[in-house]
């Protein structure tokens, strides 16, 4: 509240807050210690009376609610004083959420710091031989891979790759692993059916099928292969990782 748009609005709410205020304590008060009407002071007649003996009167509740509600009456005064609630008033002690949350953090961070630290300093061997970190791993890979890799990491509906296996199209090394982590992956696979034609893809394709067997020399998509493909796959079809070009001469297919 205390960050407000502009000072008609924080004025506006300091008013009524102000004037909500004063009506309640003028109404406890005059409840309480207003004068009970004498009921000897009815005209003959005109007093309603119900049941026989039950007259119409104006008598206060008992003392002790009195001093409930101006007790949190004086309660609401001071905590206005103090904290944030006028308008624009930052109060005495000038607390908001926002700086709560920060000191909050910064407690966390600070706490947390030493630890954080031995963790950037270790090697991934030593990493790995700690089993509380283990755990934790485990449990970041359940919330935020999981949905794509699998619970058990051998990847699913044929779209994310297997991490259980081998065979890596952007890298193995632990420095590659992290970047893949951190910055995400995007492929630069462009489409082919314009350039190739329907029968250059399929002799490409055949020929790819055809890398591990002693015809692919002579199979007639080695040509369009060299000129095409070759650049990122390799003369081999071994793949090139810089690019996130995948090996072809394997079994492991996304």
């Amino acid at each position: 509240m205390a960050d407000m748009p502009n000072s008609f609005w924080s004025g506006w709410i300091a008013v009524i807050t102000v004037v909500s205020l004063a009506a309640m304590v003028w109404m406890v008060v005059s409840i309480y210690f207003s004068k009970s009407p004498d009921p000897t002071q009815h005209e003959p007649g005109t007093e309603p009376v119900w049941d026989r003996d039950l007259r119409e009167g104006n008598k206060a509740p008992p003392l002790w609610w009195f001093w409930l509600l101006f007790g949190a009456l004086i309660f609401s005064v001071i905590y206005l004083m103090l904290y944030p609630g006028m308008g624009s008033y930052r109060g005495a002690l000038n607390w908001s959420q926002d700086s709560r949350l920060q000191g909050s953090y910064e407690n966390f961070t600070e706490s947390f710091a030493a630890v954080r630290a031995n963790i950037t300093q270790s090697t991934l061997t030593e990493l790995q031989n700690e089993s509380d970190l283990m755990e934790t791993a485990a449990r970041l890979f359940d919330r935020n891979c999981a949905a794509c890799h699998g619970i058990d990491g051998r990847g699913q509906a044929s779209l994310f790759p297997n991490l259980m296996d081998v065979d890596w199209q952007w890298g193995s090394s632990a420095e590659n692993i992290e970047q893949t982590i951190r910055l995400g992956r995007t492929a630069m696979m462009p489409p082919w059916q314009a350039v190739l034609g329907d029968e250059g893809v399929d002799e490409v394709a055949g020929f790819i099928l055809a890398l591990n067997t002693d015809t692919a020399a002579e199979h007639p998509g080695k040509v369009r292969y060299d000129q095409m493909c070759i650049a990122c796959h390799g003369p081999d079809g071994s793949g090139n990782p810089l690019l996130g070009a995948p090996n072809l001469h394997d079994e492991s297919w996304l």
